[in-house]
C-alpha cells in the first residue's frame, strides 16, 4: 500500500515537470561567486526585486529562478557580510538568461534588511534532520590541539553520541559507524577520523560546508541505514597565491592556493589549486611537555595530504582533480597497537550547458583503506577495502519545485583476517557491486513543502533489488512573508526504506575498541532468524535494512534566537553481526551444533528512537548553541536483548563564543558536554583456558593454560557519567586583507575530571581518558 502511494506521487511529479516547460515564461539563472578569491558562494539568496521569485545557490554556487513573465527585471543579492549587489536583465517567454555575478566582502554591517539563505531553505526546504556546518561555525568551539577541527564541532550535533577522546567513535541516532556514509566531494571514505578523536582527516581550512544528515534523508543518499556525512571542499584561489602555515603542541600543517591560470576578466575561465598538509607529532612532543598526563608520552600520531585542481570554463562548468592520503598510529603500551591508511582520488564535474536550465554533476572516485591492529600476545587483525564509486545527477527547477535524479554505482573489494574470543579464526575475501537509481522531486504548494522520492538500490553479488521509497514534508503554520511576527513555526516530518550490503568486522568485547575492519554482506549466516515472539521466519538474503519515522517542529522565536525538535525511530529490521558465540566450525561433524554456534555472523533485529533539542542564539558576535538529546538503543540477536556499547540515556552540550576588544579581535570560547554511562560486560570470573595442542592425549596436570575469561550478562552494566569542560582564547591580529597572525590557547577537559576510557579484564587497570590538557596554536594566513 505505501510503495503503491508512492508510486502514484512520483508518477504525479514526472508529469508535472514536462508541462511547466511549455508556460510562456523565462528563466534565469547563472552562479554567484566570492570576488576576493573566485569560491563559489553557497547558500547565498538571489531574489528579483519586487517580486517574490528567488532562489538560494547550491554548494556550486547554482541559481535558477524559472516561470518568469517576460519583462525588465533586477536582480539582488543581500547577504550578511557582503556589498548588496543589484543588476538588471531582461527576461523572455521561452528563453533562458544567463548570469556570472560576483558578491564583495564588506566590514558594514546591514541594518533592518537582512536576507539570509538560512531563512528560505528553513522555509522552502524539509531539510529533517540536517545540520550544515562552516567553517566559520566549526571555529567557533574552543580550539583544541590548537586547531578547530570538523570533529570536535560533530560531537556536539543534535543526535550524535562520541564514546570519547581516545580511540572515540561517532554513532547517529543509534546507528554504528559502519552505517555512516562518508562522502568527500562525492568520495565514499571509509575511517574519517583519526584515533585521537580530537580530529578528523578534514582540514577545516579546505572545507566549504559540510552536511550532517542524522537520518530521513532522501533518495540521493543510500547503501547505509543510519546517516549520511557530505562534505564540500574549497577550490584553490582563483585571484592569487595565498596560503596558511601553522604549528601547536599537537600538531603542524601547511595549506597553498593559487590561480595556474588567472582569468584575464572576470567571468572568464581559469584554473587554480589547493594543497593542504597536516601532520601530527603528539607522540613526540608529549614526552616533553605532557608528562604529567604520561611520562612515556601520548601515542598517537597521524598524517594528511589532500590536494585539488579546478579548472573552469566561462559559462560556469569546472572539473575537479582530487587526490588523498591519510594515515593514522596509536601504541597503547602492552595493549595494542594500531595503523591504517587510506589514499585515492578522483574527479568531479559540474556541467551547465548554456541553453539549459538542467544542472548536471557527477563523480568518479577510487579509494584504498588498510587496517591491522595487534593486541597483546594475540593473532594479528587486518583488513582492507579497495573501492571505487561513480556518480551522475541531474537537478531541474521548475519555479519553486526542484527534480533531482541520477545514478550511484560502487564497487569494492573486501579482504579481511579475524579471530572470535575463543579462537576461532574467520577470513573473508570478497568482490561486490552496487548500482543506483533515484528520482526526488520537491514540490512547493503555498506553505506546504513535500519531498517525495524512490530509490531503485541493486546489490549484484547477493543479486537483491531494493525498492526505497522516502517521502518528507514541512508545513509553515506562520506566513513566511509576514517578516515582522514572531515566532514562525514549521512542521515536518519524513519516513523512509533503506538498506546496506557493508557490514563492521568489530568485537563489542575488545579491550580497546579501535579495529575498524569492513566486510561485504556474508553468505556464512543463519537460514532462521528467532523473533522476540519467539517466531522464526526464513531469511532470504543477507542486506540490512532500516526504517526511518522522523517528526520534529522548527521554531524561529526572534530573529536571533530558534529552535528545533525532533523525535526519531529507526527500526532496524535486519543488521549482521560478527558471531561472538561461535564456538564449532561449520562442518559436517558438527551438523548437530544450533547454527548460532557455528556461523560466523549472527542476524540481529533493534531500534533506536528519542528526541533531540536544539537552542540557537545568535546576535552580532555572541554565539550560544544548546542540545539535549535523550536515546534508546537496543538489539535482539534471536536469543537475548541487550544495549549496544554506545547506548548513551541523556547527552548535553552547551557551546559559547563571544568576540570582544578593539575590532573584534579577541574570542573567547567554551564548551561543556554531559553524558550518562554507557553499557559494558562486567567480568563475572576467571579460569584456565588449556589449550589442547596435543588433542585427547593432552597431559593435562602438566599443561600451561591461558588466562580465561568468565563474561557476566551482555552490557548489563553502566560505565560512570562522563562530563568535560574545555576553554579556549583567540587573538587575531590583522595586518593587511591577506596578512592575519592568529593564537590559539585552549584548554581541554579543565577541571579535570576522570573519565573512563577502558578497564583491562586482565591487569584489572583502569584507563582514563585525556586528563586537564592545555594547548597552544598559532597560525599566519597570507
Amino acid at each position: 500500500m505505501l510503495r503503491t502511494i508512492f508510486r502514484k506521487l512520483i508518477l504525479f511529479c514526472a508529469l508535472a515537470l514536462p508541462v511547466s516547460m511549455f508556460s510562456q515564461t523565462g528563466t534565469v539563472k547563472g552562479f554567484v561567486y566570492e570576488q576576493e578569491n573566485g569560491e563559489p558562494s553557497s547558500y547565498t539568496p538571489v531574489n528579483l526585486v519586487g517580486t517574490t521569485m528567488g532562489a538560494s545557490t547550491d554548494d556550486n554556487g547554482y541559481f535558477s529562478i524559472s516561470r518568469i513573465p517576460p519583462g525588465i527585471y533586477t536582480i539582488r543579492i543581500i547577504y550578511l557580510g557582503f556589498d548588496t549587489l543589484t543588476k538588471q536583465v531582461e527576461v523572455k517567454a521561452n528563453q533562458i538568461v544567463t548570469e556570472k555575478l560576483y558578491v564583495k566582502k564588506t566590514a558594514t554591517q546591514l541594518g533592518s534588511v537582512e536576507v539570509t539563505a538560512e531563512k528560505r531553505q528553513a522555509e522552502g526546504q524539509v531539510r529533517i534532520g540536517i545540520t550544515t556546518l562552516t567553517p566559520k561555525q566549526i571555529e567557533r568551539l574552543p580550539a583544541i590541539g590548537g586547531q578547530a577541527d570538523l570533529a570536535q564541532y560533530m560531537q556536539v550535533v543534535p543526535g550524535v553520541i562520541f564514546t570519547g577522546d581516545q580511540g572515540g567513535q561517532l554513532y547517529i541516532r543509534g546507528g554504528s559507524p559502519i552505517m555512516n556514509k562518508v562522502l568527500l566531494d562525492g568520495m565514499v571514505l571509509y575511517n574519517p577520523f583519526h584515533s585521537i578523536g580530537l580530529f578528523s582527516v578534514f582540514d577545516n581550512d579546505i572545507i566549504r560546508n559540510a552536511d550532517i544528515m542524522t537520518g530521513g534523508f532522501n533518495a540521493e543518499h543510500g547503501g547505509r541505514v543510519s546517516s549520511v556525512m557530505d562534505i564540500t571542499t574549497r577550490d584553490g584561489n582563483k585571484q592569487h597565491f595565498s596560503g596558511k602555515v601553522a604549528a601547536s603542541t599537537f600538531a603542524a600543517k601547511a595549506m597553498f592556493e593559487g590561480p595556474l591560470k588567472k582569468a584575464k576578466n572576470p567571468g572568464d575561465g581559469g584554473s587554480s589549486f589547493l594543497l593542504n598538509f597536516k601532520h601530527s607529532y603528539l607522540a613526540t612532543s608529549s614526552k616533553t611537555l605532557y608528562t604529567f598526563v604520561d611520562s612515556a608520552g601520548l601515542p598517537f600520531t597521524f598524517t594528511d595530504l589532500y590536494g585539488k585542481v579546478s579548472l573552469n570554463a566561462a559559462n560556469g562548468s569546472k572539473v575537479n582533480l582530487f587526490g588523498f592520503s591519510f594515515s593514522d598510529g596509536v601504541k597503547y603500551r602492552g595493549v595494542s597497537d594500531l595503523g591504517w591508511t587510506n589514499s585515492g582520488g578522483g574527479t568531479s564535474f559540474v556541467l551547465a550547458p548554456s541553453g539549459s536550465a538542467v544542472l548536471i554533476d557527477g563523480v568518479f572516485a577510487l579509494s584504498n583503506y588498510k587496517i591491522k591492529l595487534t593486541e597483546r600476545d594475540l593473532p594479528e587483525r587486518n583488513s582492507s577495502i579497495n573501492s571505487f564509486n561513480a556518480g551522475l545527477n541531474f537537478k531541474y527547477f521548475v519555479g519553486d519545485n526542484e527534480a533531482k535524479y541520477g545514478v550511484d554505482i560502487v564497487g569494492v573489494k573486501t579482504d579481511f583476517n579475524y579471530f572470535n574470543s575463543t579462537g576461532l579464526s574467520l577470513s573473508q575475501q570478497k568482490i561486490s557491486t552496487e548500482i543506483a537509481g533515484y528520482l526526488n522531486y520537491k514540490i512547493k504548494v503555498g506553505k506546504l513543502v513535500l519531498d517525495p522520492g524512490v530509490r531503485a538500490h541493486y546489490y549484484a553479488t547477493p543479486a537483491i533489488m531494493s525498492i526505497e521509497p522516502r517521502f518528507g514534508f514541512k508545513f509553515n503554520l506562520s506566513d513566511p512573508n509576514e517578516t515582522a511576527k514572531w515566532p514562525k513555526v514549521r512542521v515536518k516530518g519524513a519516513v523512509g526504506q533503506y538498506s546496506q550490503n557493508l557490514i563492521a568486522a568489530q568485537s563489542d568485547r575488545d579491550v580497546v575498541n579501535l579495529f575498524y575492519g569492513f566486510l561485504t554482506a556474508p553468505e556464512d549466516i543463519p537460514s532462521t532468524f528467532t523473533e522476540e515472539n519467539g517466531t522464526k521466519r526464513e531469511v532470504t538474503d543477507p542486506i540490512q535494512r532500516a526504517n526511518h519515522f522522523i517528526f520534529g517542529f522548527e521554531v524561529d522565536i526572534n530573529k536571533n534566537l530558534k529552535g528545533n525538535l525532533e523525535g526519531y525511530l529507526k527500526d532496524f529490521r535486519q543488521v549482521t553481526n560478527l558471531n561472538r558465540d561461535k564456538q564449532f566450525d561449520d562442518s559436517p561433524e558438527f551438523a548437530s551444533q544450533p547454527e548460532e554456534k557455528k556461523k560466523d555472523f549472527v542476524l540481529e533485529s533493534g531500534k533506536a528512537y528519542g528526541a533531540d533539542v536544539l537552542l540557537q542564539y545568535e546576535k552580532n558576535h555572541t554565539y550560544i548553541w544548546v542540545v539535549y538529546s535523550l536515546n534508546f538503543v537496543n538489539r535482539w540477536d534471536g536469543v537475548r536483548e541487550y544495549n549496544p556499547i554506545w547506548d548513551r540515556r541523556h547527552n548535553a552540550n552547551l557551546v559559547i563564543s563571544q568576540a570582544f576588544g578593539k575590532f573584534n579581535s579577541w574570542k573567547a570560547s567554551a564548551r561543556w558536554n554531559y553524558g550518562s554511562g554507557f553499557p559494558f560486560t562486567p567480568t563475572q570470573g576467571f579460569y584456565e583456558e588449556l589449550p589442547f595442542n596435543n588433542g585427547i592425549g593432552q597431559d593435562i596436570p602438566t599443561a600451561n593454560g591461558n588466562l580465561g575469561v568468565l563474561y557476566g550478562d551482555l552490557n548489563g552494566k553502566r560505565l560512570p557519567d562522563y562530563h568535560r569542560l574545555d576553554l579556549g582564547v583567540t587573538k587575531t591580529w590583522k595586518f593587511s586583507d591577506r596578512s592575519v597572525l592568529q593564537v590559539d590557547l585552549s584548554v581541554t577537559n579543565t577541571y579535570d575530571r576522570r573519565n573512563i576510557f577502558y578497564f583491562d579484564r586482565v591487569t584489572a587497570q583502569r584507563k582514563d581518558q585525556l586528563p586537564l590538557l592545555p594547548s597552544v596554536g598559532m597560525s599566519f594566513t597570507f
